[in-house]
This record gives structure tokens, C-alpha cells and sequence, in this order.
């Protein structure tokens, strides 16, 4: 048989790390991953993606396979919805794949739990990442998932919109909310009728994130939710504010917005200037427009980049599961995607910015115009970001559902930002306390 090469190689390691993890998940009794294979193994990855990931994963696992025949890939895909009712089902009939894509929202419910291996000495080299980048995947069990790739919150800007306007682009390392706001308002006056300075931020978690940080909050505690009902009544007034200054569409337009595929919302149809995202979206955008959109920093409070209290976000994670019949083969595969310009020359920028800075480096010839402009923007936050946000604790995977339902009931009038605020407070807390 041939030695698993060095580069990957930490068996003894990962064998103590897997042996000592007992897995606590409902429906089944307590277990540690196996131990790692010396001969020939079969390890599982699953994802969730579009056709292009499912096309690219499918390479990086079997140019995987190349490097390391003793070890064959089985993998398995799904939509984002039914991915996460499956994988629920597998970790609690103890048959989870070994190599999971996995979501922040969640890494705490499974890390938590039981369900995933703890990676901090597992050889997966993370020596090279950029700072802030291995932080996503840290909860209080420790390292339970590495950053497949690397992305921040972002507004995308359409410079054509602002040129038909007689609009200038601000200084994004200047602005405050309120220029933010006048910006905006400016640049619907000085379009044709039906279209505005900015779509609104209400439903978008990432743009929430921002606002409550900005102002000494987080959206999660350790234990539970990090704000209270006057912050959030204060986020769904500054929406009605934009609404109310002109800057961002009414209520109906913005609801038609909500859950559209990128080439069909009102930013990529071009009835509004500025937008909301995460960066690595810039891709899709472009694509759909035509290219030569641009990346600004959010606004600060008082105008200092430094205080926009941005963070790098992991675009997803790879964890291996605690019942891994061989964590030592799962953790080869997670090093060869982070790791390996091999991997890089496969995957590109399709998970995000590779944390890797060499791997950057080395995929330097196959960006796009797109890829330039995201991974400059990483590199001019960089000694910006503000601290790691913390996770979403078990039982609040689904604030973003919850957030944009009580977000329609404001933006129509149903309810206050006062009453919606406490009555999602009121949801989101005993969704967590019922998870508890």
C-alpha cells in the first residue's frame, strides 16, 4: 500500500483527537469517531450548492482520489433546504457523511451536540490563513469547522446608475448612516421615476449584524440573543426612514424583492444603485449585469472605516463528523482543499476568497474581473475588522426567517417597529430556549 503522504499525514494525532470525542446527539447513544484507516478507506463528503459547485466538488474529490487511491470519495449534494433536513437525519441515525459543508449558523447546534469533531489537532495547517479567517469555525467545543473560503459584508454600487444620476461615488472610508441616506435620496431624485438610491436593508442578517454592532451589540450572546427590543425597533426605523427620505422602494417593491434569484432582483435589473450583499455575490451580480459593478465598505457612526465593525466571514466550513470511521482520511481531504494549489486550480474563488494567502497567489492567473475587485476589498478591510461576530447559539438557525417575516409586518404597516421588535424578541428566544 502506498504511505498517505506527509503533507496530510497526523494519524496518531487525529486518533486520540477522535477517540477521546463522545458524541451526545438525539436518537442515538454515545459514540467516537473510529479509527483512522491504514489501508484502503471510503470517506463521505456532502454540500450544498448550485450546478457549478456540484461540478467543481466532484472534480476536487476526484483529484483528491489521484493524490491518495487508497482513500475514495463518495459524495452527495442537495439544495440549501433539503440539506439540512437530511443532514439532521443522518447525525441523529449516527450515518453522517465524514466530511460535512457546513454553515455558521448551524457549527454551534452540531459542534455543540456532539456531532462534530474538535480540528485543532487534527493536522489541518491553517498557518497560512489570513488573520480572522480561522475564527468563524471557533465555538466553546473549540475548532469545529475551517473556512473554505473567506468573504465580508459588502454594499455593491452600480457607477453606471451614479453616472446617469451626475451622482459622485462617496469616499467609503468617510461616510456615515446619515450621508449613506442623503446619498441615497439624491440618487432617486435625480433618476427616472420608479427607480432609487438603494434597495432596502431590512431583511438582510448581515446588514443587521452591522447596525447592531456599530451600536455595542451582537446578534447572539453565547447563550442566547445579544440586542433587545430597542435596538431592533431602532434597525427597522432607520428602513422606514430611507423610505421616507425617498432613498429605497415601498413596501410592495421591496417585499416583490425578498428571496428573487440575483439576476432578477431590482439592483441587477438596474432600478436601484446600491445594494446589500455579501462580497463573494459580486460574482453573480456581475455576471447578470455585464460586469464593472464595485465594492464599498458599509457607513460608520462617525465616519471612520475602522468603526464599521466589518468581520471575514468563512463563505462556509468543512467539518468531519464525530462518528468518522476514519477522521485521519477525512482530514486529508479538508487539508487538500484549503491547502493545496491543486485544489485552488479547481475550485477558484466558487467558495469564496481562499483563506490560504499563498493559494491566492497561486490561482492569481484565473481570477476574473469580478475576483480582482472581491479580493482587493478583503485586503483594504483587513486591519479594519472589527472582533469575530459570535455564532448563532442552538435553536436560532432560522433568524433570518424569522427577521424578514417581522420585517414585511413593519415595512406594511401591520405592526410597529416597537411591537415587531418585541414580539420577535419574544420568538427568537423561545426557539432557543425549546432548543435548549
Amino acid at each position: 500500500m502506498p504511505e498517505r503522504h506527509n503533507f496530510f499525514r497526523r494519524a496518531s494525532v487525529v486518533i486520540a483527537m477522535a477517540t477521546a470525542v463522545a458524541v451526545a446527539v438525539s436518537g442515538c447513544g454515545a459514540s467516537s469517531g473510529g479509527e483512522s484507516a491504514e489501508g484502503p478507506s471510503t470517506i463521505g463528503l456532502t454540500w450544498w450548492g448550485n450546478a457549478v459547485r456540484d461540478e467543481n466538488t466532484r472534480a476536487l474529490a476526484d483529484a483528491f482520489t489521484e493524490l491518495d487511491p487508497d482513500i475514495t470519495v463518495e459524495t452527495t449534494n442537495s439544495d440549501w433546504g433539503g440539506y439540512w433536513d437530511k443532514l439532521a437525519t443522518q447525525v441523529a441515525a449516527g450515518n453522517a457523511p465524514d466530511v460535512i459543508q457546513m454553515d455558521d449558523k448551524y457549527i454551534r447546534e452540531y459542534g455543540g451536540r456532539g456531532a462534530l469533531l474538535e480540528l485543532s489537532d487534527a493536522g489541518i495547517d491553517t498557518s497560512m490563513f489570513v488573520p480572522g479567517s480561522v475564527d468563524p469555525g471557533e465555538t466553546a467545543e473549540g475548532l469545529m469547522g475551517i473556512s473554505a473560503g473567506i468573504i465580508a459584508p459588502a454594499i455593491v454600487i452600480n457607477p453606471a446608475f451614479f453616472e446617469a444620476a451626475g451622482v459622485a461615488i462617496p469616499d467609503d472610508s468617510t461616510w456615515t448612516w446619515d450621508d449613506f441616506t442623503a446619498l441615497a435620496a439624491e440618487l432617486t431624485e435625480k433618476s427616472p421615476e420608479g427607480t432609487f438610491g438603494t434597495a432596502l436593508p431590512i431583511i438582510n442578517e448581515l446588514s443587521i449584524n452591522v447596525w447592531l454592532r456599530q451600536h455595542g451589540k451582537e446578534a447572539f450572546s453565547e447563550d442566547g440573543l445579544g440586542f433587545d427590543a430597542d435596538d431592533l425597533a431602532g434597525w427597522f426605523e432607520f428602513n422606514l426612514d430611507l423610505q421616507e427620505a425617498g432613498a429605497a422602494p415601498g413596501a410592495d417593491k421591496a417585499a416583490e424583492d425578498m428571496g428573487k434569484p440575483i439576476d432578477q432582483t431590482a439592483f441587477a435589473l438596474g432600478q436601484v444603485g446600491m445594494n446589500w450583499i455579501w462580497s463573494n455575490q459580486l460574482n453573480a451580480y456581475d455576471a447578470a449585469m455585464g460586469g464593472g459593478l464595485q465594492l464599498l465598505r458599509y457607513p460608520s457612526l462617525d465616519g471612520t472605516a475602522a468603526d464599521a465593525q466589518l468581520w471575514y466571514k468563512a463563505s462556509m466550513l468543512w467539518s468531519i463528523s464525530a462518528r468518522s470511521k476514519d477522521p485521519q482520511a477525512a482530514a486529508e481531504l479538508i487539508n487538500f482543499l484549503v491547502n493545496t494549489p491543486d485544489a485552488a486550480q479547481i475550485q477558484t474563488t466558487e467558495r469564496g476568497i481562499p483563506a490560504n494567502t499563498d493559494l491566492r497567489e497561486s490561482i492569481q492567473d484565473k481570477l476574473t474581473d469580478s475576483d480582482e475587485v472581491h479580493v482587493a476589498y478583503l485586503d483594504a478591510i483587513e486591519s479594519e475588522l472589527g472582533a469575530p461576530v459570535v455564532l448563532p447559539p442552538v435553536g436560532a438557525g432560522n433568524f433570518p426567517l424569522v427577521l424578514q417575516r417581522y420585517s414585511e409586518d413593519v415595512l406594511f404597516g401591520r405592526t410597529t417597529p416597537d411591537q415587531a421588535a418585541t414580539a420577535m424578541i419574544d420568538e427568537l428566544e423561545a426557539n432557543i430556549a425549546a432548543a435548549g
